[in-house]
């Protein structure tokens, strides 16, 4: 049934998708507004034919540009926040290589990045503030990789470099940041433990085609998205206190959900030590398949 399952989510992915790749390139040249909010309503449809059920806490700020600074555990997690509202990526330059994947990124407008150019760098942050300027919502992965969905990796300040470029980020029109924890939670129902959601991640050396085969093996799942309050850029004095409030902010909400805490004072969860941060920092693989 697992593979009968995977088979027909295949199919039918592919029979949504292709008609509707031209309309969205159709809108990229006659109405921003409309492509902006097409692949909204198209990954909500993706979720429901890929089973996956949303939990949504929060909102984003209505009307407003905003920066979401999330966790990461998956490619699912891309159709996931897509179906959340209408959002873009920040990805790097290799993912616009992808066969077929790459096609997809460009019609949603994903913000490529070259992180091994420091002037390709400063190129993405220019259209990043633009971007938001424009009023769009960019979703920045700031883990720099993917993790097993159990935990949350020190986030990389070097990535918040894109949205705090100097005095440039008070000059555009204002800007907000809001966390958001994407958490794994439920497959047919039933709980996941450790070992099950690290299943639903993708990280490390892990083969895309062969992970997404046994993800849609394995059956419906139930996610929770849980989005922080809104504030604004110009509050933070820089990226490193940007990186580690968000970071912060991430990582406790993300063991609530785990530990499915209601209390109302907040959890305080251990934080990376300054050695295993700068460890994570210079050693991390850079895989030729992650988004980040």
């Amino acid at each position: 049934m697992g593979t009968f399952r995977a088979a027909s989510v295949l199919a039918g992915f592919f029979v949504l998708t292709v008609p509707l790749m031209p309309v969205q390139a159709v809108l990229l040249r006659v109405n921003r507004n409309a492509a902006r909010r097409f692949p909204h309503w198209y990954h909500r449809q993706v979720c429901k034919l890929l089973g996956v059920t949303l939990s949504i806490e929060g909102k984003l700020a209505p009307d407003q540009p905003v920066l979401l600074v999330c966790n990461h555990s998956s490619w699912l997690d891309i159709p996931v926040l897509s179906a959340v509202a209408p959002v873009s990526f920040v990805a790097k330059k290799e993912v616009g290589g992808w066969p077929f994947v790459s096609a997809l990124a460009r019609l949603q407008r994903t913000v490529f990045v070259d992180r091994k150019r420091r002037q390709a760098a400063g190129d993405a942050a220019d259209e990043i503030m633009a971007r938001l300027a424009a009023g769009d919502t960019i979703v920045l992965f700031a883990e720099g990789t993917s993790s097993d969905g159990n935990r949350v990796l020190p986030f990389k300040t070097s990535l918040f470099g894109a949205v705090m470029p100097g005095k440039r980020s008070r000059e555009n029109r204002p800007a907000f940041v809001q966390t958001c924890a994407v958490v794994y939670t439920h497959r047919y129902g039933i709980a996941l433990g450790r070992a099950d959601r690290a299943g639903v991640g993708w990280y490390g050396d892990m083969e895309m085609q062969s992970h997404a085969w046994a993800l849609l093996k394995s059956g419906p799942l139930r996610v929770t998205i849980r989005i922080g309050q809104p504030v604004g850029l110009h509050e933070f004095s820089g990226r490193k206190d940007l990186a580690m409030t968000s970071e912060r902010d991430v990582r406790r909400t993300v063991l609530e959900i785990l530990r499915h805490h209601q209390g109302e004072q907040p959890l305080l969860p251990v934080e990376p030590t300054a050695e295993s941060r700068k460890q994570a920092g210079g050693s991390r693989a850079e895989s030729p398949e992650k988004w980040t």
